[in-house]
């Protein structure tokens, strides 16, 4: 059975206290999910950005998008994946037409 790719982007903030090191762990483990399952076609790191509103507490966020394609079936795991770091405050995956 063959899946179809799709083109997702998605966006995950995190906590803006955080060092340096650990951001750089968080952002390497999903880029590697994401790798693993599908295929990486552009990062960018927008850095610290003041939140349209407060979440938890923080008032600023280090930003970071990823386009990718990848199959439907994956998705699901990577939302988990995020919601089960800490340091991770938001996050949106969005299916490009």
């Amino acid at each position: 059975m063959k899946f179809i790719m799709n083109t997702y982007e998605t966006v995950m903030i995190l906590k803006n206290d955080i060092i340096k090191e650990k951001k750089e762990a968080i952002l390497e483990k999903i880029t590697k999910y994401i790798s693993e399952n599908g295929e990486i076609i552009e990062t960018k790191d927008l850095g610290e950005r003041k939140l349209a509103y407060e979440v938890n507490s923080y008032k600023n966020g280090y930003y970071f998008i990823i386009k990718f394609k990848s199959e439907s079936r994956n998705i699901s795991e990577l939302e988990r994946l995020y919601r089960i770091t800490d340091e991770i405050i938001k996050f949106i995956v969005v299916k490009e037409n």
